[in-house]
């Protein structure tokens, strides 16, 4: 893409500078010695005098002027081609400046300043102290092959300038993308540790809460159901930390593999059972009927468990003391059905309600939608609760 008159200047480091006002110089130094050296013998005169003094003087303004091509390009151009009719020191600046617009394709300006130059370039050749004037036609040849050999070499630098740019603007493109890649990444893992922690510690922390309430509002409990309900919750006091320790330990040792599945806790189908178990013995009245066929992949079976988890843990904060049924029924042609329900609660629960966070079924339509699945929740006409869901045997 071109650059616009209006556009910044690009950046030139010294050596570019350097360069390039010794380039200027050496061209300024040639145009300026080749008729000097011709005109060896010429009696001092006017137009010599003007020659020896003037011109450099010209000259060095325009070495000065040069600098502010970028920032009056037309100005600066223009002056500098005109001073070229009067002084042969300013070929150099003269030449930079039309490079200089070549290689920022600045072409309506080159429409103008081109002609000029070649004219330029005539007068000074007929005006000089040389006595040996080329003819006319090979003046403007030669200023045509000059300025054209000037605007293929500007315009040659401007494209790989461009080229480096863009290269540039690529790679600061493509380091922009790999960041943003990276803080994906990071959300993601974020969310995914988040998730876990909760599915792994709201079943765990849900019946200690309840087991420590029921020991300190029920006053009628013998010793040894006080002791049940200790054990109860010493138990899964440990648990909760066990399964805490494991899912940190994904995060703290980066020679795990991070492939977005954590290594700890991974339950799966077949641990529902002892989930159902675990829950009826800690006084939920639960049933669960199993009617899969075959062997569920691990993903699925880790996503059925979890919503089965939350399920049950959300029955213990809303409707403490309901009659509670799983089903899980599929095959591989089927998918994974999942299906939690509780009747209504029959009474307010005694003692203090277990705190709610409100992401839990937030967290399992999620789940369902990373497997491919769908799940529906809400109160049935009865009363009770249910969660259904839907996996893909291969999710």
């Amino acid at each position: 893409m071109a650059r616009r008159p209006e556009d910044p200047a690009p950046r030139v480091g010294r050596w570019g500078s350097v360069w390039r006002y010794a380039l200027a110089l050496a061209i300024s130094a040639l145009v300026w010695a080749a008729p000097l050296a011709s005109a060896t013998e010429r009696a001092p005169d006017a137009a010599m005098t003007w020659f020896l003094w003037g011109d450099p003087a010209v000259g060095l303004l325009s070495f000065v002027l040069v600098r502010w091509r970028h920032r009056h390009p037309a100005a600066i151009s223009l002056l500098l081609t005109a001073f070229g009719c009067v002084s042969a020191s300013s070929a150099g600046p003269a030449s930079w400046v039309v490079g200089s617009l070549a290689s920022h394709r600045r072409w309506r300006l080159l429409a103008l300043v081109l002609p000029l130059s070649i004219l330029s370039g005539v007068v000074q050749e007929r005006v000089g102290i040389s006595e040996d004037a080329l003819p006319l036609w090979v003046a403007v040849v030669f200023g045509v092959l000059v300025n054209g050999i000037l605007l293929a070499t500007g315009y040659a630098m401007g494209s790989q300038r461009q080229l480096v740019e863009s290269y540039r603007d690529r790679a600061l493109t493509a380091e922009r993308e790999q960041q943003a890649r990276v803080a994906q990444a990071q959300a993601a893992e974020r969310t995914r540790i988040a998730r876990e922690m909760h599915d792994v510690l709201a079943h765990r922390i849900s019946l200690v809460a309840m087991n420590a309430g029921t020991l300190s509002y029920r006053t009628d409990l013998s010793a040894e159901e006080q002791a049940t309900a200790a054990r109860s919750i010493e138990e899964n006091a440990h648990r909760a930390l066990s399964d805490l320790r494991a899912v940190l330990g994904v995060l703290r040792d980066p020679t795990r593999p991070t492939d977005g599945v954590p290594e700890r806790p991974q339950p799966g189908i077949e641990a529902v059972a002892g989930l159902v178990a675990e829950e009826a013995d800690g006084g939920m009245r639960v049933r669960l009927t199993d009617r899969v066929e075959g062997e569920v992949p691990a993903a699925t079976g880790r996503t059925a468990y979890r919503i089965v988890q939350e399920a049950l843990t959300n029955v213990r904060k809303h409707a403490a003391g309901t009659t509670v049924t799983v089903d899980l029924e599929g095959a591989p042609a089927d998918g994974l059905t999942v299906s939690v329900r509780n009747a209504a609660p029959v009474a307010r629960p005694r003692g203090p309600a277990l705190p709610a966070s409100g992401l839990g079924l937030i967290g399992l339509a999620e789940r369902a939608a990373l497997a491919g699945g769908r799940i529906s929740h809400g109160t049935e006409p009865t009363g009770g609760y249910a969660v259904r869901a839907w996996i893909p045997w291969d999710s």
